[in-house]
Parts: C-alpha cells; structure tokens; sequence
C-alpha cells in the first residue's frame, strides 16, 4: 500500500511503500510525518494543487516553508 508523506519542514512530498522512517531528499530531515493523503486523491491533484496542500499543512501546523 502507497502512503504518501510530507515534510515537517520544507513541505517536500513524497510516495512510499512498506516504510515507517521516511527521510526527506529535499532538506534532509530525518522523518517525514504520514498525511491523510489517499494514493489516489494524490494522484489526481494537479503540481499547483501538491502545492498548495502542502503550503496549507505548513501552515496549519505552524512551519515556515523553505
């Protein structure tokens, strides 16, 4: 099963499978945090809407992006 995270800090978002520590390849952080993401919502969002979600998650839980 797909999961799909994002990082708590620079808001990188990422695919994966079969994986609990997700490490982020964009800034380096050791652990990506799980979003309620489905494989398949995930898919049909366009770049402009991955984004904006991500853009939204750093702001609901108070993290400056870059």
């Amino acid at each position: 099963m797909m999961k799909i995270y994002i990082c708590p800090q620079c808001g990188w978002i990422r695919m994966v499978s079969r994986r609990k520590n997700v490490e982020c390849h964009q800034c380096g952080n050791k652990q990506m945090r799980l979003t309620n993401l489905d494989l398949e919502k995930y898919t049909a969002m366009s770049e402009e809407e991955r984004v904006s979600y991500a853009d939204a998650w750093l702001y609901i839980h108070n993290r400056k992006k870059g």
